[in-house]
């Protein structure tokens, strides 16, 4: 979890009391409460003198106010008990730091308050805090709210003492309350007694169960999900990839197995049960449909081994085609999204929970250098799930169900959703995506605006070489922090890349090791200061320019507030200092804001710029002396024109000193000036100063007083939004040689200048002096009072003009709605009239269909009578032929059977011719041949009707075959005809309508 304030309250939140700040830290727990003592004896009530002040109650529970009495419930109560009070915690399972709490409210409480503890004996019920007179109701907490009880180690002073953690109101708050008992014995009872509602609370819930009722504050569950990507590092084991500070995409390699892993985590309310994963999915792309994901191949599953987090573990092949898009290698310049959803089985909700994460990616080259120190690993995103309780008559049998789903929202979506409703606010990224912005308008020298703070652009592109000379030189540093390397100094005046100043400069500041500082921040914030008036003004007009700051209670402003508010409690001698805020938040767009701070108080302390608000300005005015020296010297002819103007050092860079030049000039050259001053001190402020005055000189030659405070003013920090004038600027002021004793020489004359006016001084000429000095101070005054009303009446008309064109936009949405609206009547109307003639068609076709079906069906009988008939002639035909086979297989038979017929037929049952010798036989036989020849020819004649009957019967056949092909014709002619026709109408009716609608 990040770090969030810790206040200290010296009694129940409702009552009040004065807020204090101690350092937290986060520690996995230990071990469970400690086991009873049997035989203990508890502090008594009243009359109950020899007894345990244990009393039961019905269970009948129900929602009271403080002050009422408490109904009878199942619950032990344990009086003579002190209330110390409650505090914030970032960590609600943490023993470590439970402990710390008791130890300071034990040692610091000053208003304890004597109360009595209802202690529930079931899960469902309360925790109540109540008066020991009245028995009147004071507080009281859901057991389901209370996440984790401690007692005081024995032998130290807090074992007396016990504590136990809740979800705070809104469920993203934790506190802790912590008690004190005036028998030391009764510690282990107490905690016996909230062990045995979290036992009960563990067991499955019968099936007439009611589900705990959700309060206004209870119905939302925060989970925060991690997403990390492993790729096979070529060693046997995969490792995590890193991110683009600038862009925080993940930044993969081609062709290099990956693993995807999960780690969901709880944050708040009642802590519900992950059974399972039954999916992790990913697809290339944003806003990507269900059927686009692609499942991947499950690994493990499981509870971490604090128990804390549920992790999910999945294979990636890049190589596969869906995931081709994220294995090609992507322009230095882009990037792409990755979505990635893993579905979860949660014992006491309905339906399955998907979290979908939305990430960017961006495959580089395998020669890249992607593992840099410190590089975040991770893409985090909280998601706000909100349950509705389950009646009984709702939950499916044998079930242990008791919400269900009614909204999933992700913390990107509720930011998107607020940002939509209001458009004129725009929503602030993390530290992970700070990349400063162009102005909007590139403005010409000339113009009389000034150049806001936090202008310009910063890129994160570097030379390999030059990365990989910085990455040789960090693993070096790392191994002996103490020392710096040799060729360090060459490399920051060359400029420290922007993806490693945030390392390289915590190493400069040497805030490397820095967790005291870190943790009494967190102890500062929550502490008052007497400058917070001034802080909230200037913080509305740091790097307005810039995106992370511009908003108006955004994360920028109010990580900035934070910081420059701890700075003040910290340093009461000096507080918070106007410029502070600027320098403050250079750092922030390189590190979190407790690093920040850190750093800031390095730089305040330890490189002198705390001395120069000391005194009087008396260091200050030191530095403007050394300043005018060394324009003597350097720039003789500019400090003599400067003189005859009464133009002095302090009228133009003051800003210089005060905010090391974050004020007013482009952010390239505010962090390579930064990148200087924590590696060679506050001297560099010398160096580019004169650096500006040398570049200007032929410029300022021509101006007069006003002239010259206004160059300063305008044109100066806008010449070097050009990247290139900036870098000739930084060498200028790098190969400048100021040498401390030269420096300590203007010192010494300063001191000696001082204590000779001092003494030849008259009152009346240091009154005068001191006249003009606050007269110029006035003037100063009054002109930055300009320069800012001029300010808000150009932010006023910037507002407007944005107010306007919303509203424009949102006339323009309207009348989109509207005709949208009236189109959807007309879609309706359409769709209502389209479905009529759907009905009439589909009648139709029913009707056509039972016809056709029908004339098949009588065209079928037809067919099979024909066929009938064709089977019947042909059986009849073959008998006929068989028959007249045998008949003439009789004849043959007897014909050669007889001689005389066999002398007169041959074996074929030709007729032979006789010679002319056989005349007389022949006279004899010619009546039988005769007889024989008039068979012969009836023989032949039923054969040739036989015949004759065949070929009618093919005839026939034919004839019906020729009727069947007709009839099918038909049928499918009719079918064509039918459905032709529909088109048809269809296409009428559709044509008739488009003319209508033109």
């Amino acid at each position: 979890m990040d770090p969030s304030v810790t206040e200290l309250v010296a009694g129940p939140d409702h009552l009040g009391g004065v807020e204090h700040g101690y350092p937290t830290t986060a520690v996995p727990p230990r071990s469970g409460p400690v086991p009873p003592k049997l035989e203990i004896v508890l502090p008594i009530q009243g009359a109950q003198e020899s007894e345990l002040n244990e009393r039961s109650y019905r269970d009948e529970p129900s929602d009271l106010s403080p002050g009422t009495p408490v109904p009878d419930e199942d619950s032990v109560v344990f009086s003579k008990l002190t209330y110390l009070g409650c505090a914030s915690v970032n960590a609600p399972r943490s023993e470590v730091e439970a402990l710390r709490m008791v130890s300071i409210l034990r040692s610091q409480c000053q208003m304890p308050l004597d109360v009595t503890l209802s202690v529930p004996g079931v899960s469902e019920g309360t925790v109540r805090l109540l008066d020991p007179q009245t028995s009147a109701e004071i507080a009281n907490y859901p057991i389901y709210k209370i996440l984790f009880c401690v007692r005081g180690h024995d032998g130290t002073p807090e074992s007396d003492c016990f504590a136990f953690t809740e979800s705070h109101y809104n469920t993203e708050i934790f506190r802790i309350h912590v008690f004190r008992c005036e028998i030391q014995e009764a510690v282990s009872r107490i905690l016996y007694s909230f062990a045995t509602a979290f036992r009960r609370s563990a067991n499955k819930t019968p099936l007439t169960a009611k589900a705990p009722p959700l309060t206004p504050d209870s119905d939302v569950f925060t989970f925060t999900v991690s997403l990390e990507i492993k790729e096979d590092d070529g060693k046997g084991t995969f490792s995590a990839v890193s991110k683009d500070k600038d862009r925080q995409s993940f930044k993969l390699r081609p062709g290099m197995d990956k693993k995807i892993v999960i780690y969901v985590q709880q944050t708040s309310n009642k802590e519900l049960a992950i059974e399972r994963c039954f999916g992790l999915l990913l697809s290339p792309g944003k806003n990507v449909k269900n059927s686009d994901m692609h499942l991947l191949d499950l690994e493990s599953m499981g509870k971490s081994s604090d128990g804390k987090s549920y992790i999910i573990t999945g294979s990636w092949n890049p190589n596969t085609p869906q995931f081709q898009a994220v294995n090609e290698e992507t322009p230095r310049d882009k990037f792409m999204y990755m979505t990635t959803a893993v579905d979860l089985v949660i014992t006491e909700v309905e339906e399955p929970v998907r979290f979908l994460l939305e990430t960017r990616v961006r495959v580089c080259s395998p020669n890249d250098r992607l593992f840099w120190p410190f590089s975040k690993r991770s893409y985090t995103e909280s998601f706000y799930l909100k349950l509705r309780p389950m009646e009984n008559t709702e939950r499916k049998s044998n079930s242990d169900t008791l919400y269900e789903v009614v909204s999933l929202e992700s913390e990107t979506e509720r930011e998107r959703r607020k940002t939509t409703a209001s458009p004129g606010i725009l929503s602030s990224g993390s530290h992970g995506s700070m990349v400063p912005s162009p102005p909007e308008d590139d403005e010409e020298e000339d113009n009389d605006e000034p150049l806001l703070s936090g202008s310009g652009d910063v890129s994160k592109e570097c030379g390999e070489k030059i990365l990989e000379t910085w990455g040789d030189l960090l693993s070096k540093w790392h191994l002996n922090l103490a020392v710096r390397p040799k060729q360090l100094p060459a490399l920051v005046r060359s400029g420290v890349p922007e993806a490693l100043r945030g390392e390289v400069w915590q190493l400069l500041a040497g805030c490397h090791n820095n967790d005291h500082l870190v943790e009494e921040y967190r102890t500062l914030i929550t502490k008052e200061s007497p400058q917070d008036s001034a802080i909230t003004r200037d913080i509305n007009r740091t790097f307005p320019a810039h995106d992370y700051f511009k908003d108006t209670g955004g994360d920028g402003q109010d990580s900035l507030y934070k910081i420059c508010k701890a700075y003040s409690v910290y340093d009461e001698e000096i507080g918070y200092c106007q410029g502070q805020s600027f320098l403050a938040a250079v750092l922030l767009l390189h590190m979190p804001e407790e690093q920040a701070f850190s750093v800031l108080v390095k730089i305040m302390f330890e490189y002198g710029l705390r001395d120069l608000f000391k005194q009087n300005f008396e260091d200050l005015h030191l530095k403007f002396f050394q300043l005018e020296r060394l324009m003597q010297e350097c720039i003789p002819d500019l400090y003599a024109h400067f003189l005859n103007l009464g133009l002095e050092a302090h009228m133009y860079a003051s800003q210089w000193f005060l905010t090391l030049f974050t004020a007013k000039f482009p952010l390239y050259m505010v962090f390579h000036i930064i990148d200087l001053l924590l590696c060679e001190g506050i001297s560099v402020i010398f160096n580019v100063a004169l650096s500006l005055l040398k570049t200007s000189k032929d410029d300022l030659l021509q101006t007069d007083f006003e002239g010259a405070l206004k160059f300063f003013r305008v044109p100066v920090p806008k010449r070097y939004r050009s990247e290139e004038n900036a870098k000739k600027l930084m060498e200028l002021a790098c190969s400048m040689k100021i040498s401390q004793k030269k420096l300590k020489k203007y010192e010494k004359e300063y001191h000696t200048i001082r204590e000779q006016q001092e003494q030849q001084e008259a009152p009346i000429e240091r009154y005068e002096r001191e006249n003009r000095r606050l007269q110029e101070a006035n003037m100063r005054l009054e002109q930055e009072n300009d320069d800012l009303a001029h300010e808000l009446v150009s932010s006023k008309i910037a507002l407007r003009k944005d107010l306007d064109n919303a509203e424009e936009k949102s006339d323009a949405l309207n009348k989109e709605l509207l005709i949208t609206k009236q189109k959807l009547v007309e879609s309706e109307d359409e769709k209502r009239r389209l479905e009529e003639e759907s009905a009439q068609l589909k009648e139709m076709c029913r009707r056509e269909l039972d016809k056709s079906e029908s004339e098949i069906k009588k065209n079928g009988s037809i067919i099979g009578e024909y066929k009938q008939i064709c089977s019947q002639l042909s059986e009849r035909l073959e008998k006929q032929q068989t028959a007249n086979r045998g008949e003439l297989e009789k004849i043959r038979m007897k014909v050669e059977g007889c001689e005389k017929c066999s002398i007169l037929f041959s074996k074929e049952g030709r007729l032979k011719v006789l010679s002319a010798r056989k005349e007389g036989s022949e006279e004899d036989t010619d009546e039988e041949k005769e007889a024989l020849k008039n068979q012969l020819r009836e023989m032949e004649l039923e054969l040739a009707q036989t015949k004759l009957q065949l070929v009618e019967a093919e005839c026939k056949i034919q004839d019906l075959e020729h009727h069947l092909g007709l009839a099918l014709n038909e049928v499918q002619a009719a079918k064509k005809t039918w459905f032709n026709r529909t088109l048809t109408s269809i296409k009428t009716v559709t044509g008739a309508q488009g003319k209508e609608s033109v």
